[in-house]
């Protein structure tokens, strides 16, 4: 059996570090990456992960990861998880920094590192069979909605590049797998969102039974990579039960309607 190496991005928090502590449990070795290294420290403690500080923004930066990462051994699965959003203005209002750092994050640092980690990737297929390039999206990138058009765009850009590159790599043994969430309620996600207020960041979860969480897409994220290597998870669209649609969110308990007993 091959022990097979994962490197998650985004790492430090949410999906990304539920991701790292996933696979470690199904026995994957895993690299977890991420800008804070001391919040990486902790995975390395608890789990036995390794982790590389990187800011996938700053191109030196991804080249010493990438070099880290050949002289450490092969890379089975790529789980691109880093990225984010800024801002709920509409799009007259909208700040041009905030689009520009939410394209940044998600789209051209995706399209750095899959372009740098392939040949690793495809060593990997060659000598055991398959590779993997996961990537974490958003249901923000098929639906619109007021107030989210910049993280709209960003997303819907990732996953189109994402789509681009399953195609592309027909014919070779590397899984493209996209998986897009709805609400998902995590630390940091909407607290950034909103400029680090903690209030408005609570009222979106308000009243909602059972939101994701960042260890429900971890789990899907761990299933998709330990399917059989034939099969392809080409889109994964997961939400919670209380959000039937992109704007269709029920706030109360879940109830059955009607009926007795």
């Amino acid at each position: 059996m091959v022990t097979r190496r994962a490197v998650v991005t985004g790492a430090s928090t949410g999906i990304g570090e539920a991701t790292v502590r996933n696979l470690r449990a199904r026995g994957w070795e895993v690299v977890g990456v991420a800008r804070r290294a001391e919040r990486l420290q902790t995975l390395v403690d608890e789990v036995g992960a390794s982790a590389i500080a990187c800011d996938l923004t700053d191109a030196d930066a991804v080249d010493s990861l990438l070099a880290e990462l050949e002289e450490s051994g092969p890379v089975h699965a790529l789980v691109q998880i880093a990225g984010g959003a800024r801002g709920t203005e509409r799009v007259e209002d909208a700040s041009i920094a905030d689009w520009q750092w939410m394209y940044d994050v998600n789209v051209l640092a995706t399209q750095r590192l899959v372009a740098g980690i392939l040949p690793q990737l495809r060593r990997a297929a060659e000598s055991d069979g398959h590779a993997d390039a996961v990537f974490v999206t958003s249901t923000a990138a098929q639906i619109a909605y007021p107030g989210g058009s910049g993280y709209n765009a960003a997303k819907a850009a990732e996953s189109m590049l994402v789509k681009v590159l399953r195609q592309e790599l027909n014919g070779e043994p590397i899984r493209v797998v996209e998986v897009a969430p709805g609400m998902v309620h995590t630390e940091e996600f909407t607290l950034n969102r909103l400029g680090g207020d903690s209030l408005a960041a609570e009222a979106v979860y308000a009243g909602v039974e059972e939101p994701l969480n960042a260890h429900d897409v971890a789990d899907v994220i761990g299933y998709a990579l330990d399917a059989p290597g034939h099969v392809n998870l080409d889109l994964i669209t997961m939400r919670p039960v209380a959000q039937s649609a992109q704007h269709l969110l029920a706030r109360g308990p879940l109830r059955v309607r009607g009926g007795e007993g």
